[in-house]
């Protein structure tokens, strides 16, 4: 492809479904504005009935919003009609031609188009290099593996050269080796193309290995936008914080913010440095801990007491599944060879590493 990339702007785009039985109409998408740098890719991850897919649909012209705007490479395209758009979408389903081989179903567009002949095989015999099918060209997608069906609507929507690629939810047929699989090839691809691209997954796997940035989605609302490291790392909501990752969850009083943020759990008092704008003296609000920002020791050392349940080794690591009046809490142990590893039964307590944890409202919205 030898386009230059080109930015994606959503403008306080909203999208409701009138509902024609008389019933409460649905604001699927509510106000949603971002900015999509040019060659960047840009998942939006959220769980089922979120917007992810709807924003995605208008972004291609399969639905319209019912205000704000849409905008590729600074054109508003709001109002186009999606085969008048520079976008190409690879959907769930494939949606492959049964009763055309892999050349023919990745050579369609390009015929509608009426290119010649010649410069068709090319960019076929390109584009199916590009996507590792080259000698597949002959065959039917029935008698392909679903990953490689996968790439074969991967190559259909590349080979049109569009400005931007969407994918909704594009592995989600697919098993775990192959989703792994795919995510590599899909993110090999993207950026040897430099296309800009927006993902649609409600996979926190996916969402994590594969973008540039997350826009965390929940009834129609952008909850957050950011790297994947700051998604996790820094989280602005319990629901942000719990989506993306495993998570514990400690109670506790706000007693005193400035640079950083005092808070009481179980009688005792942590000075954290991080913390919500949004939190005030008094708030009641939650330390928000990954599992590898725990740690096991002695009992009555730790915040928590608790009785370790269950032991996992994953080589690099070891899950520890500890029992506490929190309930089950996973404590993950980095290279576990260096480390006291307490054994299953035993009494231990749970501290937290400070510069790891968050505090956070306590609030689910």
């Amino acid at each position: 492809m030898s386009k230059a990339s080109v930015p994606v702007r959503i403008d306080r785009v909203t999208k409701v479904f009138k509902d024609v039985r008389g019933k409460a109409d649905v604001i699927a998408v509510n106000d949603a504005s971002f900015e999509i740098s040019p060659g960047e890719l840009v998942t939006l991850l959220g769980p089922s009935g979120c917007g992810k897919t709807t924003t995605l649909r208008m972004i291609g012209g399969f639905e319209l919003p019912t205000r704000g705007r849409i905008f590729v490479a600074n054109e508003d395209i709001t109002n186009l009609p999606a085969n008048k758009r520079d976008t190409a979408t690879v959907f769930q389903s494939y949606g492959l031609f049964p009763h055309m081989n892999v050349f023919d179903n990745v050579a369609y567009g390009l015929k509608l188009r009426k290119l010649p002949g010649k410069q068709i095989k090319e960019k076929v015999m390109n584009t199916l290099g590009l996507v590792g099918l080259r000698d597949l060209a002959e065959r039917s997608p029935g008698k392909l593996s679903g990953g490689q069906q996968q790439r074969v609507a991967l190559a259909r929507s590349l080979i049109v050269e569009p400005s931007v690629l969407l994918l909704d939810e594009p592995l989600s047929n697919l098993d775990a080796l192959l989703r792994e699989q795919m995510r590599v090839e899909i993110k090999r691809i993207q950026k040897s193309l430099g296309i800009t691209t927006i993902y649609v997954t409600h996979d926190r796997v996916e969402a994590m290995s594969l973008s540039d940035r997350i826009i965390v989605m929940k009834d129609g609302l952008i909850r957050q936008i950011g790297s994947p490291d700051n998604i996790y790392e820094d989280p602005n909501s319990k629901f942000v914080a719990g989506f993306v990752g495993k998570v514990a969850f400690f109670p506790v009083e706000v007693l005193n913010i400035d640079s950083t943020c005092t808070v009481e759990f179980n009688g005792t008092k942590h000075e954290l440095s991080k913390f919500s704008e949004d939190l005030q003296v008094g708030d009641k609000a939650v330390i928000m801990a990954r599992p590898e920002s725990l740690k096991l020791l002695e009992p009555t050392k730790g915040i928590i007491e608790g009785q370790v349940n269950t032991n996992i080794y994953l080589g690099g690591s070891l899950e520890s599944f500890v029992t506490t009046e929190q309930g089950e809490i996973l404590v993950q142990i980095d290279n576990p060879a260096e480390k006291k590893i307490f054994a299953e039964g035993e009494k231990v307590s749970i501290g937290i590493i400070p510069n790891l944890v968050k505090v956070l409202p306590d609030k689910d919205e």
